[in-house]
């Protein structure tokens, strides 16, 4: 990163290519879709880019561009929000619209419908620590909370994903 910040140009294609990987995952755990995923993966490498001048080299790098991602996607879920409330349904779904078939439906992977179905906050937590392989004083920082916060959505999340995985397939 601050090689980066000092115009390196090999420097940026080296931060991407680490860093892309787990914050596409991070995109992709929240209730977006891969094009979704991929279009806040974009939006976030220009936030950073804009922002790149304030990241200090004495703090990790990595809860510098967590914040900035849960930023991007908080400000995505805001914007589609809005979308959503000016919306009309329609009453039937037109013909030869495509409806996939039930045992594909059924092949979605277990996993991710776990962790779909926990909280936003446990979710986001869950996914930084274990998918992206965050410490907890970075997830702290990365959410703008305590250690002792992150300790707590954790805990809640893998009693939860227990529970879910005692009462077997739904």
């Amino acid at each position: 990163m601050m090689r980066y910040q000092r115009a390196d140009e090999t420097a940026l294609d080296e931060l991407v290519g680490r860093i892309s990987p787990s914050l596409l995952r991070y995109f992709g755990a929240s209730s977006f879709g891969r094009n979704d995923a991929e279009d806040l993966l974009q939006e976030c490498w220009i936030r950073i880019h804009r922002s790149r001048h304030t990241y200090r080299s004495s703090e990790p790098v990595m809860p510098w561009i967590y914040a900035i991602a849960r930023h991007t996607r908080l400000d995505a879920y805001r914007r589609r929000r809005r979308l959503e409330s000016r919306e009309v349904l329609v009453a039937r779904v037109p013909e030869g619209f495509y409806e996939p078939a039930p045992e594909v439906l059924r092949q979605e992977d277990e996993f991710s419908s776990l962790v779909a179905s926990l909280p936003a906050a446990q979710r986001e937590v869950l996914v930084m620590l274990k998918v992206s392989g965050m410490s907890l004083d970075e997830v702290a920082q990365a959410t703008c909370s305590t250690v002792g916060t992150v300790k707590q959505k954790a805990h809640r999340a893998y009693a939860s994903l227990r529970r879910l995985l005692s009462e077997g397939p739904r």
